[in-house]
């Protein structure tokens, strides 16, 4: 992925800044005891700009992918739908969301790996870019530079920052399968290619170390943590998925014989979550609170490289915990962007190490 000339002239003109501002910044930092700290409350409902308000329009998605057609059921109430519970379903739906919504009809995982509910993902980018347009608002989002960490097999934060921004985007990620999928997308869509690149992490315990190169710079990052603390505790977080699946089909009733039966788990095998995921994706040692507090020191490192950094946070009470972490190793500002997708609460994290008047004097490189 070889950056643009304008590109490359903000990367200069960014280098020069931070040389210059390093020694006075580092300073401003030690001095300031206080981070300010912002919530940012939104509307229930995904995003304005979102692609997936309102029910999933099957027909249309059948004529995206053909192959989505014998997945697709009629519920109770005789809506079009399909059996969340079968991994197939789950994934061919994936793919016609992308090739109906985003273009991208080469996109494909490897079995077990996440399959990701698109409407979420999306509202995650959509939020991340409402950051840096509130900031600025005359940004070229074109000219936006972005890093995922832990990208997955799938590639969905990469490619809705692309599709519907044209962001370039770094994305990483330490299990090679991953990588080697992510970037096999990116080079088989030609929406994507020349936008994205996938590095493997060499070292599992660093998050932006061996991915950021010397003079690159980042204008927002993104990652989804894994939630779980071991295999255990993600085996029975599945568990609980397909019985909340099986209770509410009890809720609603049987499912008319269009339901493809054979799809269905067996109830005597072991637990899989419906969306996949390895363990990578699902979890490690401290879950996620060991993993976004280890994210957070790591970026003090960097944070001459990196206008914001955003992560998001799936458990309400390791917020607090992040805020001391930033407190503590000088951040200037945090975020608390909240999201919420019908029942469900969700939110993301976003802290920088730059002072307001610095992110305006960055982001005039993107106008």
């Amino acid at each position: 992925m070889k950056p643009s000339k304008k590109n490359n002239r903000a990367i200069g003109h960014l280098k020069t800044m931070v040389q210059s501002k390093t020694m006075a910044q580092s300073k401003t930092m030690a001095q300031s005891s206080a981070m300010n700290v912002h919530t940012v409350t939104n509307q229930a409902g995904l995003h304005n700009k979102n692609k997936h308000h309102g029910r999933y329009d099957f027909e249309a998605l059948m004529v995206a992918l053909p192959e989505l057609k014998p997945c697709v059921i009629n519920n109770p109430r005789g809506e079009k739908s399909i059996n969340f519970s079968d991994p197939l379903a789950v994934k061919l739906l994936n793919k016609a969301l992308l090739a109906h919504h985003y273009k991208v009809t080469e996109w494909d995982i490897p079995k077990g790996y996440l399959c990701p509910p698109i409407p979420g993902r999306a509202d995650y980018i959509h939020r991340a870019a409402e950051l840096l347009s509130n900031e600025s608002k005359s940004i070229k989002h074109t000219l936006v530079r972005a890093l995922d960490i832990g990208v997955g097999a799938n590639c969905i934060y990469p490619i809705i920052g692309v599709c519907d921004y044209g962001w370039q985007y770094v994305a990483s990620d330490i299990d090679e399968v991953s990588v080697e999928n992510a970037n096999k997308i990116a080079a088989n869509n030609e929406r994507l290619q020349r936008h994205i690149e996938c590095r493997l992490q060499h070292n599992g315990r660093h998050f932006f170390e061996g991915v950021i190169k010397a003079g690159e710079f980042y204008d927002i990052t993104t990652c989804n943590p894994p939630f779980h603390k071991s295999l255990q505790e993600a085996e029975q977080g599945s568990q609980r998925k397909i019985n909340n699946l099986n209770a509410n089909k009890a809720k609603k009733g049987t499912l008319k014989n269009t339901l493809n039966r054979a799809a269905e788990p067996s109830k005597t095998s072991a637990p899989t979550l419906n969306f996949g995921g390895q363990k990578a994706e699902l979890w490690c040692d401290g879950g996620e609170a060991e993993f976004i507090k280890n994210m957070a020191l790591e970026s003090k490192q960097f944070g001459n490289q990196v206008l914001w950094f955003t992560t998001l946070i799936s458990k309400k009470e390791n917020v607090k915990w992040m805020q001391k972490t930033l407190e503590k190793i000088g951040a200037v500002e945090m975020k608390i962007v909240e999201m919420s997708q019908g029942q469900k609460i969700s939110r993301f994290v976003a802290w920088t190490f730059k002072t307001a008047p610095q992110r305006q004097k960055w982001l005039k490189l993107k106008s």
